[in-house]
């Protein structure tokens, strides 16, 4: 039996819950590390039985005698836990704390207990509006020029990851996301297209407040990709963006009416202030491999754990 132990941070959110999903399925011990108490996400993602199977550590990332001892024994990290925009925007000191010092804390901790396989969440938000650059793919090179606090923190945890290697030794691969979907995104702007699958399912209307272009992330592919790299040795302080597919956000409507029939799917023609999307070759020439469901193939069984989470009375958003 594998001596293994993987610890994932923001466990509760979209992408820990198809992380703790995906080790699951590898048969591998898991121990979920979050605030939160709120296990509807894995209530939709696990059935009953491998939710037995995860140690579930309620903690605070901001206490670093915390984040010690849930680090104690294990030997991959993955660390997700943040507070997004919103929330951030709701209470800076607190965003603050969880998004920087939080990382601080678990940096520290991954340094004492010797933690080699380190990998953390960067963001899209670390850059600045798509008028911003003369292209609209960028790659982890690109000008930082956040436009909100949110993304200024995760800049912050983009340079700490180079502190701690440069004067330390530790080595860690972060990871850019763009925008994720698929069962358990629910949270924060970019979740609107996740909603409106969700809306489609239950023959109901409803408008995505923005459009233009973006990257399209499938979350199952995103943590997937988290655990694959968790799994990789890092040579310093790696970063990469995960690619997807970068379409319209009337395109992806096009693939909820191909997936469900629906046509009360609409958008506005604002786009976010991102750019288009990230490069994603490499971090597959890193990996030696690419992990991607065809954006197609990925709304398609959206829908489908949509309607199987349906009847079964499985937890889900209320409607819009």
């Amino acid at each position: 039996m594998s001596t293994d132990r993987y610890l994932v941070t923001g466990a509760m959110g979209c992408i820990g819950s198809w992380v703790i999903f995906h080790l699951l399925n590898d048969g591998a011990h898991v121990v979920a590390f979050d605030l939160s108490d709120d296990d509807r996400r894995h209530q939709l993602v696990l059935d009953a039985e491998p939710r037995d199977r995860v140690e579930y550590v309620q903690g605070d990332l901001t206490d670093p005698k915390q984040v010690d001892r849930v680090t104690e024994g294990i030997t991959h990290l993955i660390h997700l836990g943040a507070l997004q925009v919103p929330f951030c925007r709701q209470n800076r000191p607190e965003g603050a704390l969880v998004n920087v010092v939080g990382t601080l804390n678990v940096f520290e901790a991954a340094l004492r207990q010797s933690i080699r396989h380190l990998v953390y969440a960067s963001s899209v938000a670390v850059f600045g509006t798509n008028d911003d650059y003369p292209v609209p793919v960028l790659g982890t090179d690109a000008e930082r020029r956040p436009t909100t606090l949110y993304g200024v923190w995760k800049c912050a945890n983009e340079a700490m990851a180079r502190v701690y290697n440069l004067e330390d030794g530790l080595p860690s691969i972060g990871l850019v996301p763009h925008t994720v979907f698929g069962p358990g995104r629910d949270q924060g702007l970019t979740s609107q297209p996740t909603s409106a699958i969700l809306a489609a399912v239950r023959n109901e209307d409803y408008h995505i407040d923005y459009g233009g272009t973006l990257g399209f992330q499938y979350a199952p592919d995103v943590a997937r990709t988290f655990i694959e790299v968790a799994r990789t040795s890092p040579e310093d302080a790696e970063l990469f963006g995960l690619g997807g597919d970068i379409v319209t956000v009337e395109d992806f409507i096009q693939a909820i009416t191909n997936a469900t029939g629906a046509t009360g799917i609409t958008c506005g023609e604002a786009p976010l202030p991102f750019p288009h999307g990230m490069v994603g070759t490499p971090l597959h020439e890193r990996l030696g491999t690419t992990i991607h469901t065809p954006l197609e193939t990925a709304v398609a069984e959206t829908a489908a754990w949509f309607r199987r989470a349906l009847a079964d009375d499985r937890p889900l958003p209320q409607s819009a």
